[in-house]
């Protein structure tokens, strides 16, 4: 498996992945594909990586910034994050994710958030932080790993394109 950035020739695949992948999670609107998008058009991916096997796009992910009501800077939040329904629980959601926090790292990011299921985030270092929180999410499925000593307080903004639909 090659993870890589993504290229323009990889957009209609990864739209069509990201359909596939929440089409029957039950935690979703199914209004990824059209995040990813959104993001995309905005110019808000920071981090925008593809899992490829033998030439074929089977996975995503990606990292755009976050804005928290402290002013602490250089947040990014992950998702989405999917992979084609084949290719799930082998491996490769985990290989995107640690390769898309060691980029994170490297591009000067302070931190990532995330809104998820906390006993599958926590093996990467993800923790549910006491005093962060994000509008209409459970505060135990808002998860948090900094990359220095620096803990946010306050509410957690994901960028405006996660209210995409259509």
């Amino acid at each position: 498996m090659i993870i890589r950035d993504e290229q323009e020739s990889d957009i209609e695949v990864i739209f069509k992945i990201t359909q596939a992948a929440f089409a029957d999670h039950p935690y979703s609107n199914q209004t990824e594909q059209f995040i990813v998008n959104a993001l995309r058009a905005a110019k808000a991916l920071a981090v925008s990586l593809v899992a490829e096997i033998d030439g074929k796009v089977i996975g995503h992910i990606a990292f755009s910034p976050v804005t928290i009501s402290d002013g602490s800077q250089n947040w990014h939040g992950l998702g989405p994050v999917s992979v084609l329904p084949a290719f799930q629980r082998k491996g490769t959601g985990k290989s995107l994710i640690k390769e898309g926090l060691d980029l994170l790292k490297t591009l000067g990011a302070q931190g990532c958030v995330l809104v998820g299921d906390p006993g599958y985030y926590e093996r990467f270092g993800f923790k549910n932080p006491p005093h962060l929180r994000h509008e209409g999410v459970p505060p135990e499925n808002l998860l948090v790993l900094p990359f220095s000593e620096h803990i946010p307080h306050g509410v957690v903004t994901f960028h405006p394109a996660f209210s995409a639909n259509g």
